[in-house]
């Protein structure tokens, strides 16, 4: 299946974009993402495909934030 490349124009934008499919991972697994992906890294879950773009969306999640955050700090 080939995967369809989305662009957004800022950090803040493709965060947004993260946090809702995260969130519908959230409703359709009853799980929370920090949770579920604590039980990813432990190899504890299905290692399909849709836990395997959950892992993937968490790890950019986490990356972007962190990128917000610290530029956040470099204005304060």
């Amino acid at each position: 299946m080939r995967r369809q490349i989305t662009e957004y124009t800022s950090p803040l934008d493709a965060l947004i974009a993260l946090t809702k499919q995260l969130y519908s991972y959230e409703i359709k697994y009853q799980t929370d993402s920090a949770d579920f992906f604590v039980q990813y890294q432990q190899g504890k879950t299905d290692d399909d495909e849709d836990k395997f773009d959950w892992a993937s969306n968490y790890r950019h999640y986490l990356a972007l934030r962190q990128e917000l955050e610290s530029k956040l700090r470099n204005v304060a």
